[in-house]
Order: C-alpha cells, then sequence, then structure tokens
C-alpha cells in the first residue's frame, strides 16, 4: 500500500515521508528507537477521525497498520514513537479553546509554556505541570497523567482534567466527563458504540470491583498501568472515564480536547534549604516536614550539588552575566557551609502564603522544628523566590548539566521514576546507591521527597554492547527493590515500552488481565499505540533500543 497516498486522499493536513522525518520521528526523550512509515499533521480532529477510520477500515488486510499520538516527543517512556503512523499535534492543534481564572479548555498540540503565559493572564495555573514543563505539550500532559514539584500540594493531572474529547476506535469523536448513576444509566441504555463501551465497562469494574479496589498502588503518587480503581465509585454512584484515559499514553483512543481546572498562582513563595549529613533518621524527618504543609517538598544529592559548584561558568548562558554573579555571590555562604561536612542529601522545602509575613513565619518555624534531629549541618531560609533561585537552579538543571559534560554518554531513562513511600526510604536509598555502584552507572539522584518520588537517569554509551548489558539486570534489581518496599515502578513517566513489561510483577496476572480486557474493548483491532503499558513485552522493547546518538 502507497500509505502516503491512500491517506492523502481523506486528510486535510500534511502528510511526511521522507528520511529525514521519519527519522527524526524515530525517536522521543527515551532509550527506543520505532521507524514511522508516514508522520501526519492532522489540521483538525476531522483529520484524526479519517486516519481512525482508515486503519480500521485496512487493518485486516495490513495488519501492521496503527497509529501513535505525538505533541512535543518529550516522552521518556517511548511512548510517543510509533512504526506505522504518527499524527503529530503539535503544528496545527494548539489552540487554547477558552480560559478563565477557574478553567480552560485547550487542544493538546498547545506548548505547557505557552498554555501557562494565558492562564497567568487571569493569576491562575495548572500545576501537575512535569519538570520539562518549557518543552512539553497540553497532549502528553495529560496522556502521561503528569506531575511535577507541586503534585505534593495538588495531585497529579488526573485531579485537574474535567472532561475530555476523545476519537474511539469506530472514528467518532465523544465527550466524556463524569456521570453520576442516573447518567451512567442513560449512557449504557444508548444501545450504540459508545453506550456498549460505557456499558461493557461498567460491568467489567463491577465484576471485579473489590480486586480492583485493592490493586490500587499504596503511594500518593502512580502511573502505571489503567487507573480502573478512579474510574467507578459504589459510595458515591460517580462514573468518571476522564480516569480511565488520563495516563492511558494513548492506547484506548485519541485525546483532541481537555478540560482542566486551574489553581490562584500563589502570591508569595519562600523555601527552607537543609544540609542533611546522613539519612538515618529520614523516615521520622520527611513526616515532621510534611506536617508543616509545605507547597513542595524536594531533594537532590552530594553529586549534584558538587557538579553545580565545579560546573557554576556553565549556569552564565543560561542566566546572562549580572544574574550569574548575583548567584555566585549568593552561593559563597553555602560553599563555606560544606566546611561542616559534606551533605548526603539537601533538602528544598517550599512554602506558599498570602503575605511574606506568613512566609518567613513557616520557613523559621520549621528550621526551628528539624533543629533536635541534629542531622543538618546547614539550614539556610530563602524567604523569597529569588534568594532561593540557585537551589531550584541545581534540582532542575543538574541532569541537562551533567549530559552536557559527559560527551562520550547519553541518557539512558530505564530506572527514571520509582516511587516508595517516605517511611522506608532510610533503607531504602542505601540499597539503591549499591545497585548503582554495583553497574558503575554514572547518575545523580533527585527527586520529589514528600511523595517518595525519584528519578534517576544514568548516563550510558548504550551503543556499547557492555553497556547495554546492565540495562535489564539494574532495571530488574530496581524495580524488584522498589516492589519489596510497596512502591510503584512510574509516579509520573508512564509506562510506554520502557516499563510495560513489569506490569505483570506489579500488579499480578489477574489485575494485568482485566486492564488488557480494557484495552481489547476500548482497541479490539490493535490500532492505538501498539506495543505499549499492557502490551509491551522486554523482548520487542529491548530489540528496539537505539543503536546510533
Amino acid at each position: 500500500m502507497d500509505l502516503q497516498k491512500e491517506l492523502s486522499r481523506i486528510f486535510k493536513g500534511e502528510l511526511d515521508t521522507s528520511e529525514e522525518t521519519r527519522e527524526f520521528y524515530s525517536h522521543d526523550a527515551s532509550l527506543f528507537e520505532l521507524k514511522p512509515q508516514v508522520v501526519g499533521f492532522p489540521k483538525d480532529a476531522g483529520d484524526i477521525k479519517a486516519a481512525v477510520k482508515f486503519v480500521s477500515k485496512h487493518k485486516k488486510s495490513h495488519p501492521e497498520l496503527s497509529i501513535t499520538m505525538r505533541s512535543r516527543g518529550t516522552d521518556m517512556s517511548g511512548a510517543a514513537i510509533g512504526e506505522s503512523i504518527i499524527l503529530d499535534v503539535s503544528r496545527h492543534m494548539t489552540k487554547l479553546e477558552k480560559v478563565s481564572a477557574k478553567q480552560a479548555t485547550v487542544q493538546p498540540g498547545m506548548m505547557y509554556k505557552d498554555f501557562e503565559v494565558e492562564t497567568l493572564k487571569h493569576g491562575s495555573l495548572l500545576p501537575s505541570y512535569p519538570a520539562s514543563r518549557d518543552l512539553a505539550g497540553m497532549g502528553g500532559i495529560m496522556s502521561n497523567n503528569s506531575g511535577g514539584e507541586k503534585s505534593l500540594e495538588y495531585g497529579k493531572t488526573d485531579n485537574f482534567v474535567t472532561e475530555l474529547k476523545m476519537v474511539f476506535a469506530d472514528g467518532n469523536e465523544y465527550t466524556i466527563k463524569p456521570l453520576d448513576k442516573a447518567g451512567l444509566i442513560r449512557k449504557m441504555a444508548q444501545g450504540d458504540f459508545e453506550g456498549d463501551l460505557y456499558k461493557k465497562t461498567f460491568e467489567l469494574l463491577e465484576e471485579y470491583y473489590d480486586e480492583v479496589q485493592a490493586a490500587k498502588p499504596n503511594v500518593t503518587k502512580d502511573s502505571t498501568g489503567y487507573h480502573l480503581w478512579n474510574v467507578w465509585n459504589r459510595e458515591t454512584g460517580i462514573f468518571d472515564l476522564t480516569k480511565l484515559f488520563v495516563g492511558a499514553q494513548g492506547t484506548l483512543g485519541i485525546i483532541t480536547e481537555g478540560t482542566v481546572k486551574l489553581v490562584p498562582k500563589p502570591k508569595y513563595e519562600g523555601t527552607l534549604v537543609c544540609y542533611m549529613r546522613d539519612i538515618d533518621k529520614l523516615g521520622d524527618i520527611i513526616p515532621a516536614i510534611l506536617a508543616k504543609k509545605p507547597a513542595t517538598f524536594e531533594c537532590f544529592d552530594d553529586a549534584t550539588l558538587w557538579l553545580s559548584f565545579k560546573f557554576v561558568f556553565a549556569f552564565l548562558p543560561r542566566l546572562g552575566l549580572w544574574e550569574w554573579l548575583k548567584m555566585v555571590i549568593a552561593l559563597i555562604p553555602d560553599g563555606l557551609a560544606l566546611g561542616l561536612g559534606v551533605p548526603k542529601l539537601i533538602l528544598l522545602i517550599e512554602f506558599t502564603g498570602d503575605t511574606q509575613a506568613e512566609i518567613n513565619a513557616k520557613i523559621h518555624n520549621t528550621k526551628l522544628s528539624l533543629q533536635k534531629f541534629k542531622t543538618f549541618t546547614y539550614l539556610e531560609e530563602d524567604d523569597t523566590e529569588a534568594k532561593s533561585r540557585k537551589f531550584w537552579l541545581m534540582r532542575r538543571e543538574s541532569f541537562n548539566l551533567l549530559r552536557s559534560k559527559v560527551k562520550d554518554k547519553h541518557t539512558a531513562p530505564f530506572i527514571d521514576d520509582f516511587v516508595v513511600n517516605p517511611e522506608y526510604l532510610s533503607e531504602f536509598l542505601p540499597k539503591l546507591r549499591r545497585i548503582i555502584r554495583k553497574y558503575k552507572l554514572l547518575a545523580t539522584i533527585a527527586g520529589h521527597l514528600g511523595d517518595g518520588n525519584f528519578h534517576v537517569i544514568p548516563l550510558m554509551k548504550i551503543e556499547d554492547p557492555k553497556e547495554r548489558a546492565k540495562l535489564k539486570p539494574a532495571q530488574k534489581e530496581v524495580n524488584e527493590l522498589v516492589l519489596k518496599y510497596k512502591g510503584s515502578i512510574s509516579g509520573e513517566h508512564n509506562d510506554g515500552l520502557v516499563r510495560g513489561p513489569w506490569l505483570e510483577a506489579m500488579y499480578g496476572k489477574k489485575i494485568l488481565g482485566v486492564m488488557k480486557d480494557i484495552k481489547k474493548l476500548y482497541d479490539p483491532d490493535n490500532i492505538f499505540n501498539p506495543h505499549k503499558k499492557t502490551d509491551a513485552t522486554w523482548d520487542y522493547s529491548f530489540s528496539h533500543i537505539r543503536k546510533n546518538f
């Protein structure tokens, strides 16, 4: 089949089959490589509907056909690449349909940074933005159920999506929003394709209700599998399919529009910075800090701190001379504090409030309450956002800094997003470090300490067979350690190709079977983003790891 020629009959947007374009779209921010046959740039939802109908019509005679959606390509799990049709919404489907102080309706191709510019005009923001906020698209944020530094206070994206427009496997667009019991009964009685989906989903979740509820990960942040436990609530009578599709990575249908709640931007912010000489009392310290209700609670390790001091000149192009000089001067006391002992961990505890006096009091009271632990070598009160900027730069930019300074290695996100309840971290983190040392991985440890969500992204020379051979056993050891401590293998970055093969280990055969039933129900011909999440296998994923960088 001449795929470009056939699609051009029903597709208004551009279609590109050039080798250069196909090569570019064969990668996202993951370890993997899948080269598409054609890349399309849909003008609107009509193009997406037409593409789905086309693939459904020809799937039996051309089983290789499928559709993978893409916004900005920052996905680290391999979910934004595919071997058939890529539909990139970042060229045309970038509109902010409407916005107010309380909510916004947006197309999936709009960049988050552009979205936030508009919401801030109303004094509001979407607080579940990821660390890649300057690069990420809204479609990816919804499809991955993204979270970030503010998720401790506000939760993840699924807490904010109130309505979706979706294209299902029949090629039609539907509006998805929460239904009460009466609305669900009416929907199931429609007797059409949509009604049948609701009916069968409800019946499946009702049949396995207790098992599904018990399967919910016992962590505050998770992006694995399908969140079936949040769809149907017997107690409230609410049936909410947005909870199924947010985080589904385009494997059940295609998001064409989303409506999200917004929150007011904090008026004042300040940070307490803590140098910890050891982490033995971390299990006691974290609850003590969380009791103070911080807005954000982040951390990074000693390697990150040393890296920032060693390559301080690398911040110059980003900051400009004057801001860089101010940062260097501000870092002098912090450098001198290292004379009291090199910290194992640096904590950033951020508070928000309506007045500067409120911020000052929160930071100072927290500092006083922590002094009893005798494990802090240095406590710095940065009562304004400007004062704490130097540490937030270290936290947010350390990975990019490491990557830019180690020229012969590449990012290897395969143990990049696990979650372990904070109470276990004193035991867990030393064991994690031992695994990193065992496999001689060049990596820093940073993350969202309040959630126990850590990002470890080693730099490796993946084209070296000896380095590639480390991936599977190292991932196995880390994931088994995470599951031993009743954690989740992904808090934000989702499953895709890299963690999909681990879903059975996390959930067991029965619950994974229910998730597979959901996949089969919504995508009977496997046209939506195949080989990801519940369909992922290690053999397939490993055979598509990049060989050239």
